[in-house]
């Protein structure tokens, strides 16, 4: 029971964690820059721009909206999910400063931009939300099987285009260029920042010096039986995974055992568990 509430004390102490991470990038760096790069956020630096109606207002009153299609279109569960982050949001944006850091206009959308990649990333990884424009996409993936990532987009470039009534052309492009900044630091984030090597290697007669080579450097590795496709015949391939900097270092000692090796090494977003030995 303890243990139980230590990690939900922890999951709730990261998701107000990453909403103020995400409030600064809105205070900070998109309104002090006046552009609107989508989502409910978006929609309240144009509001602001407009009306002058504080922008905490406006995202409480979207998320809202919101939390109420998620409990007619949606399960309870997501439902629960979304309703923190959607009242928490709001708030933080209230009472964090808002006030201009850079005055470059591009460098506030790419600082800004990847701010808030890691603020909605942590919540994609705990299973929370901050609510707003992330509902519709649920909602028609569940009844039209539309995909997420394609209906946000567009939701998020319709908001987007609202920075040529209140700020221009200028505003629309920078707008534009940090969703795809946005997406990049995402998806990295969220595909794991443990990034390895995954390498296999074979060789036609060294295959046992190879072997020894990685017991002697005290590396892990799985054996496959494979057939070349050529000549039909039964050999061995070894599979290591290693962090990326040993990369370099341990290509260098395969081929010091055998120049003839036939490597070929991927990039892998996460390894979990034990080693193969």
């Amino acid at each position: 029971m303890k243990q139980l509430q230590k990690s939900q004390i922890i999951r709730y102490f990261t998701i107000m964690f990453a909403l103020e991470i995400v409030a600064v990038s809105i205070n900070f760096f998109y309104a002090p820059a006046k552009v609107a790069a989508g989502g409910a956020t978006g929609f309240a630096i144009l509001v602001n721009e407009l009306t002058g109606v504080d922008r905490a207002i406006t995202v409480l009153v979207v998320n809202m909206i919101m939390i109420v299609l998620a409990a007619i279109f949606l399960d309870r569960g997501t439902t629960a999910r979304i309703t923190l982050g959607s009242f928490l949001l709001p708030v933080l944006l209230k009472i964090t400063p808002s006030f201009q850091i850079l005055t470059d206009r591009t460098l506030a959308v790419l600082v800004g931009g990847s701010i808030f990649a890691v603020g909605v990333a942590l919540l994609y990884r705990i299973d929370a939300s901050s609510g707003g424009t992330a509902v519709p996409p649920m909602i028609l993936k569940k009844y039209f099987r539309i995909t997420p990532a394609l209906s946000l987009l567009a939701i998020d470039t319709v908001v987007s285009l609202g920075n040529l009534v209140t700020q221009g052309l200028e505003a629309l492009i920078l707008a534009l260029f940090s969703l795809v900044i946005t997406a990049f630091v995402m998806n990295y984030i969220e595909t794991g920042l443990d990034r390895r090597k995954m390498v296999y290697i074979t060789t036609n007669e060294r295959i046992d010096e190879l072997k020894q080579y990685l017991l002697d450097g005290d590396k892990g590795f799985t054996i496959m039986d494979v057939r070349g496709g050529y000549m039909g015949d039964g050999r061995e391939m070894l599979m290591v995974v290693l962090d990326n900097q040993e990369y370099n270092h341990f290509l260098r000692g395969i081929h010091e055992v055998d120049p003839e090796a036939f490597t070929i090494a991927y990039d892998i977003s996460e390894a979990h568990g034990g080693t193969f030995l």
